[in-house]
C-alpha cells in the first residue's frame, strides 16, 4: 500500500470511528535506563559532547529500542505511531552539536516507524496502521524575547526556524509518514513558520498529507505560552486546513 492509499484510508476510516495516536516516547525511553553509551553507539563513541538525553539520536545508535516502543504502541491498539523526532531540527539538535545529521534523524526516524506499522499491517491488512512525523515547537521562541532587559531581542529568526522545519519536513516526507504533527506547540508564531515549512515542501514534492496540530495549555488562564486562547489558537491555524487540532 503506498502513501496515497494510505492517506485514503485515513480519511475513510474517519468517517466510521475515532483512530487512536500512541502515547508518550520520552517516558518510555526513561523506563529503558539507557546509559551514555546507548546514546552513541558506534557511530558517535568519540562524539565532543554529551548525548544521554537526545532522545531522537536513538534512532540511528539504538533503532531496536525504538521499534520495540512503536510495536509495543501498535500492540496496544494504536491506530498512529509517531516518529521518534520531536527534536529533530537543527535549531534543537544544536544543543548537541548534531545539526550535520538532522536531515538523516527525520529519514531514519521515519522509515523506522514505517517498518513496524507495516509489519502489523501485514498482520490485519483491514486496519492499515499509519505513521505521523512529530514535530517539536523547537527550544526557542519568535514571539518573546529570552532576555527580560532587552524585550526586542530574538535567539532565532522567522526565516531560520521555517529553514529548520523545511529540513525536518523533507526528511519526514522522504522517510514514508502519511502525516505531518506539528504538536506541543506553545508560540503560535513558531507553528506558523512550521506551516510555511510544510507548504513550500509540499510545493516542490507535488504532493501533500494531511496535517494535525496540538497546542500546549500552560496554565488556568487556558492559553497556550504565547498568550492566545483556545479558540484564537484555532482561527490563527484553520488555514492550514489541519486534519485535526488538539
Amino acid at each position: 500500500m503506498n502513501r496515497v492509499e494510505r492517506i485514503s484510508c485515513l480519511l475513510s476510516s474517519l468517517q466510521e470511528r475515532i483512530l487512536v495516536i500512541d502515547g508518550a516516547m520520552g517516558t518510555m525511553i526513561q523506563r529503558r535506563q539507557l546509559s551514555e553509551a546507548d546514546f552513541r553507539g558506534t557511530r558517535f563513541s568519540s562524539h565532543g559532547h554529551d548525548l544521554r538525553g537526545d532522545n531522537d539520536v536513538l534512532v540511528l545508535t539504538r533503532p531496536d529500542v525504538i521499534a520495540g516502543i512503536h510495536r509495543a504502541y501498535l500492540d496496544a491498539g494504536a491506530d498512529i505511531i509517531e516518529t521518534n523526532t520531536f527534536n529533530s531540527t537543527s535549531i534543537a539538535q544544536s544543543d548537541y552539536q548534531l545539526e550535520s545529521v538532522v536531515y538523516e534523524l527525520n529519514l531514519e526516524g521515519a522509515k523506522l516507524a514505517r517498518a513496524v506499522a507495516d509489519e502489523v499491517t501485514a498482520r490485519d491488512p483491514s486496519r492499515p496502521r499509519l505513521v505521523a512525523g512529530a514535530i517539536g515547537p523547537t527550544n526557542k521562541t519568535l514571539s518573546m524575547s529570552p532576555r527580560v532587559n532587552d524585550p526586542g531581542y530574538r535567539a532565532v529568526s522567522f526565516d531560520e526556524m521555517q529553514a529548520a522545519y523545511e529540513e525536518q519536513v523533507r526528511g519526514l516526507l522522504d522517510g514514508g509518514c502519511d502525516i505531518l504533527l506539528a504538536e506541543t506547540v506553545f508560540d503560535t508564531l513558531n507553528l506558523k513558520a512550521c506551516l510555511r515549512a510544510m507548504e513550500k515542501v509540499f510545493a516542490e514534492k507535488g504532493e501533500r498529507v494531511p496535517i494535525m496540530i496540538s497546542g500546549t495549555i500552560t496554565d488556568k488562564s487556558g492559553r497556550i505560552m504565547s498568550g492566545q486562547t483556545v479558540d484564537a489558537f484555532y482561527v490563527s491555524v484553520a488555514h492550514a486546513r489541519p486534519l485535526a487540532v488538539g
